[in-house]
């Protein structure tokens, strides 16, 4: 057992194909598998996928420059410059532009009343809470109620005074002047492993390019106008400039960096990042404040701006690809299972526009069904019926009521047939000396007892559930009583021949020894009875027609070995590692 088991492992196994000789057939078998090979190699150059990748690594500063002249209420003419509208300082990959904003002049450290927001209004001392402040406050409390206006009271604070007052921005804009604005980006990139460094500001790109340059005419340019910026992004500059919002600038790089098709360029594309609907938001845009200090009589004051603007967020991405053997030979691997589709689709024309005779047997070719002990399906042929049955296996019903699970026509074995036709034609020479079978007198012996699931009353009772099974399915004649029985089945001289047949170098076996003429006359049987036998099943023959056998050509012991299917036999075999 374990020297089986181990020769085992040095068997090589395939799977059994079944070759069909159909030239439409096979015409659209090399259409389909062709079209399949067209798809894979677009699919392979179209995404690179014989390549290895490996994401960009970069870094970029921005140079806004422009001027431009606003006029503030309380100011004057004011000229706005680099260090004015860009804020108080750069974040990383971003720059923000101002375009609006809201001055206070002048403010002092004091006491001054508050600003008269909902639920800050009071009538006396009592409603103010000294040293109480919130979110919302300018400054600390002092306790005190005094009057903000002719018509409103509010709680007066230590603040710098006057406090803001005004909430909503100018419109239009005062710096709408910004549109005209331009910006320098400049983006270096790397990618490591493959030891590549290139920036968005190209090798031939020299100072006489840069100064005219524009992305209407080249889209390489790396020098934006920010109203053609807030242009592309979908929106228009004097709407967004009143309240501010966010533009992102999207650099794109997609590099091949094989030496045939070698192309490594940016790609620029822009959109709007922030929600732009007012209505739709609590805190619409962009704002922050700050203050320019000075002295004035020797006392510190402050003007205060809160300024609402443009935040531009520059966000770079890609990959850069290189060949790859491994790569291609993965995706090679990987796309083989694709040809499966080519026999799917044609198993399945086969199955629908077949014929069902042609599918089947197609289907019988292909498939190979091997039952095991627990499901072993059995195929009964009764004389009254012309079909056959298939049936699983009881190991507590009798066979003859085990409701089959599929019913099949009968199919006759030609070739059987013409050859046992021709062997009882008179003019065959058999063995003429050969004693004539012994007449079979039913009488001769006491009548067994008729078991209760037998309708010919020739059956014998056994204890194996599967050998419990009559010839008919109804009452009437065994047909072990039919002249036909005799000459196909029992018939010495036609057994004898067939072993011959069967093997024409054997010699005729002993007229004592009558197992091979048993075990043929079984054969024999289940050729007549069953034609061509389906491939799952294993024929059953019934106890009548067993027994009458054994009684022509009994065993010398009496020991008969009872019915067992050969296929299952053979498969007890070879796992014992006897085959």
């Amino acid at each position: 057992m374990p020297c089986g088991r181990f020769l085992g492992l040095c068997q090589y196994e395939t799977t059994k194909l079944v070759r069909i000789q159909s030239v439409r057939l096979g015409s659209l078998k090399w259409s389909l598998n062709g079209a399949i090979l067209l798809v894979i190699c677009i699919m392979m150059l179209w995404n690179r996928k014989y390549q290895e990748f490996e994401l960009v690594v970069s870094s970029v500063t921005a140079k806004v420059k422009g001027v431009a002249q606003t006029h503030l209420p309380g100011v004057g003419d004011v000229v706005w410059d680099v260090v004015d509208y860009s804020g108080p300082s750069q974040d990383k990959n971003s720059f923000f532009v101002v375009t609006n904003v809201i001055v206070t002049r002048s403010q002092k450290q004091g006491k001054c009343p508050e600003v008269p927001v909902k639920g800050r209004l009071c009538r006396s001392d009592k409603d103010c809470e000294k040293g109480a402040w919130d979110q919302l406050s300018h400054g600390i409390q002092t306790g005190s109620c005094v009057r903000f206006d002719v018509l409103k009271k509010t709680c007066e604070v230590s603040a710098w005074c006057p406090v803001e007052t005004k909430t909503n921005p100018p419109r239009p804009a005062l710096l709408a002047a910004a549109e005209n604005f331009t910006v320098l980006i400049k983006n270096n990139i790397r990618f490591p492993a493959f030891n590549f460094i290139r920036r968005n500001i190209l090798p031939g790109m020299n100072g006489a390019y840069l100064r005219s340059c524009h992305r209407g005419n080249d889209s390489l340019c790396p020098i934006f106008r920010l109203g053609d910026v807030v242009r592309e992004a979908g929106e228009k500059f004097s709407e967004l400039a009143v309240e501010g919002g966010v533009i992102g600038i999207l650099i794109k790089w997609d590099c091949n960096l094989d030496r045939l098709t070698q192309r490594c360029l940016p790609r620029y594309s822009f959109r709007r990042l922030d929600e732009k609907e007012s209505n739709r938001t609590l805190y619409p845009g962009l704002n922050f404040r700050y203050a320019k200090y000075n002295t004035v009589n020797g006392v510190e004051e402050r003007t205060l701006y809160k300024a609402f603007g443009i935040r531009f967020d520059v966000m770079v991405f890609g990959q850069a690809g290189k060949f790859s053997f491994i790569q291609l030979i993965i995706y090679i691997g990987s796309t083989l299972s694709y040809y499966a589709l080519t026999t799917i689709l044609i198993d399945w024309l086969i199955g629908t526009s077949c014929s069902a005779e042609v599918g089947h047997n197609y289907s019988e070719r292909k498939v190979e069904t091997i039952q095991d002990r627990q499901k072993c399906v059995l195929c009964v042929s009764y004389v009254d019926e012309n079909n056959i049955r298939l049936v699983k296996r009881s190991q507590k019903k009798s066979l003859q009521d085990v409701k089959p699970t599929s019913v099949q026509p009968h199919k006759e074995d030609m070739g059987h047939l013409r050859a046992v036709l021709s062997l009882l034609q008179p003019d065959v020479p058999v063995d003429r000396e050969a004693p004539p079978p012994l007449e079979h007198n039913p009488d001769q012996n006491p009548k067994p007892r008729r078991p209760a699931w037998c309708n010919c009353d020739r059956c014998r009772a056994s204890s194996l559930p599967q050998e419990e099974l009559c010839c008919r399915q109804s009452d009437g004649a065994c047909i072990t009583s039919s002249p036909l029985f005799e000459q196909l089945v029992l018939r010495r001289p036609l057994l004898e021949a067939v072993l011959l047949f069967r093997d024409p170098l054997t010699p005729p076996p002993d007229r004592s020894q009558t197992a091979a003429l048993r075990h043929c006359a079984y054969r024999e049987y289940i050729s007549w009875r069953f034609g061509v036998p389906p491939s799952d099943g294993h024929p059953a023959i019934p106890s009548c027609c067993v027994w009458r056998i054994r009684e022509e050509y009994p065993s010398p012991d009496g020991q008969y070995s009872g019915f067992r299917p050969a296929r299952m036999a053979s498969m007890q075999a070879c796992a014992n590692g006897e085959l």
